[in-house]
């Protein structure tokens, strides 16, 4: 055949018909995102196993996406292997943990003040009413609902900061931490006054960057101190009983 031919044959009505849109959901794509949800949100803790078979009878779906979903994570140190080749949630050590504030505290800061100049008004009444369900989850002791909104809050308010690619690596980041969430409250709430939230949504109304940005990173080093102590608590156990 001629490469007139080919052409032709190219540009006929069904030639392409092979290429339809591909609508069939991807399971391994499902199975990640819904552990990376549960990730970010503390709805995983530090050393939990994730077995393979259970956990692919759980999502309803095959051994092979179901790895697939694991690797992913690995890859992104949010998941770990143990010897056996099991998926479990690794524990971070307090000077990870320490980094990766650190690191959101330039992340998170940068996007609050985006956000303050960017943020259309129902983006920051969303947030106001995110802030309001939280506190009405932690004062009827609903710490889970409480922990999954603080964690709604913070990314809400990256996205609002309209840079997609930072979004992108706090997401990750979070998908790190987000284990040790479950340990937010320990020591009860760690504001007793005016609460952060309160303060980053005043800066958004205003449309003040400083103010905005500060708030968030008072949240990031204050709130999280609880965290720091589990992990230096966590630390030292390990120690005394590696000691014996």
């Amino acid at each position: 055949m001629s490469t007139r031919s080919l052409k032709n044959a190219g540009s006929d009505g069904d030639a392409h018909a092979w290429a339809n849109p591909i609508t069939k959901e991807n399971l391994g794509d499902r199975a990640y995102l819904a552990l990376r949800e549960a990730l970010m949100g503390g709805q995983l803790k530090p050393g939990e196993k994730l077995r393979l078979r259970p956990m692919s009878k759980r999502f309803g779906i095959s051994a092979t996406p179901m790895r697939e979903a694991f690797l992913r994570l690995v890859s992104l140190d949010a998941l770990a292997l143990d010897a056996r080749g099991t998926a479990m949630v690794p524990e971070l050590t307090r000077a990870e943990l320490i980094e990766i504030r650190n690191i959101r505290l330039d992340l998170e800061g940068r996007a609050a003040a985006a956000a303050a100049v960017n943020a259309p008004e129902a983006q920051i009444d969303a947030l106001e009413a995110m802030h309001a369900q939280l506190s009405r989850a932690f004062e009827a002791g609903d710490h889970a609902q409480a922990i999954d909104l603080n964690t709604q809050f913070h990314l809400h308010l990256c996205r609002a900061g309209g840079m997609p690619i930072l979004l992108e690596i706090v997401e990750n980041l979070w998908v790190r931490c987000g284990p040790l969430l479950s340990h937010l409250y320990d020591g009860g709430n760690p504001f007793r006054d005016v609460h952060p939230h309160v303060t980053v949504i005043e800066g958004l109304r205003a449309r003040d960057p400083d103010v905005t940005q500060r708030a968030i990173c008072h949240d990031i080093e204050h709130g999280g101190q609880g965290l720091l102590r589990h992990a230096k608590a966590e630390a030292e156990a390990g120690a005394r009983s590696a000691a014996r």
